[in-house]
């Protein structure tokens, strides 16, 4: 490691205050950032704690959405939106191992767009909307490419809040060792549309797959979406898998979490 100076603020505008000093970094649960600086591939003079930050913080159904402060850990998530959406509190019971679970926060994932991270399927896939200090931001418009989000300098991501679906799934095939999705897909029934959002395989980070979206929105069923498939072009190949391999994963994962949905 090396020398840097460290502030916990209490309040998000305190720590909108202290992000605007120069090469400031805002810390979240930490389970990237700590890593990454450790390697020093990031070397900010200040580190601003998010952890203290009661008010973006817990779980709330409001109004048919389920209410997600930035700062909730994932075991919270995966106990408190267990009865209201059991798909979203199903996908953050499986990130990582406990320890993950009880320091990683849905912001600190979302803010980092991993391209393999779950949060950002659940959150395209349920066509959340992530409410940060300044503006709403919908998930369509939020993820845009590898590590890459329409989040400004200094924002913060105060909510991320989850229209309830009629029905969902998220079906992940794991990468053993890190529990990182090889591929894996979220899929949601609302009453005006079907949602197929996929992480893990993508050289772009999720995208939604709107070709079974449609096969879908006419029959809810894992038949509907037989014979469909996705060019094997842009999609992740690594030591852990082909590409081939990943876009063919994303068909099989789509049809069993229709059916896991239904």
């Amino acid at each position: 490691m090396y020398n840097f100076e460290f502030e916990r603020p209490k309040t998000v505008a305190d720590a909108v205050a202290a992000l605007g000093e120069e090469d400031a970094q805002a810390l979240g649960g930490g389970q990237t950032l700590i890593p990454t600086l450790k390697q020093r591939l990031a070397m900010p003079s200040k580190l601003v704690s998010l952890g203290a930050i009661d008010e973006i913080k817990g779980v709330s159904v409001e109004g048919g959405e389920v209410v997600v402060g930035g700062g909730t850990p994932h075991a919270v998530v995966a106990r408190e939106a267990a009865e209201a959406y059991p798909a979203l509190a199903a996908l953050a019971r499986g990130i990582g191992d406990p320890a993950v679970r009880n320091r990683g926060t849905i912001g600190g994932s979302l803010a980092n767009n991993d391209p393999s991270a779950c949060y950002p399927a659940a959150a395209l896939g349920s066509g959340a909307t992530i409410v940060t200090n300044t503006r709403e931001i919908a998930a369509d418009d939020y993820f845009q490419g590898m590590f890459t989000t329409a989040l400004e300098e200094g924002e913060i991501i105060c909510q991320v809040r989850f229209p309830v679906p009629e029905a969902a799934a998220y079906v992940k095939f794991d990468q053993p060792a890190s529990r990182f999705a090889l591929v894996a897909v979220f899929v949601a029934k609302y009453a005006d549309g079907v949602r197929v959002a996929v992480t893990g395989a993508s050289e772009e980070g999720v995208f939604r797959w709107s070709e079974a979206e449609t096969a879908l929105q006419g029959d809810f069923a894992p038949a509907a979406v037989e014979g469909l498939s996705l060019p094997a072009d842009g999609m992740i190949g690594d030591l852990h898998g082909t590409s081939a391999y990943r876009a063919h994963l994303v068909g099989v994962l789509t049809r069993r979490a229709v059916a896991a949905a239904g």
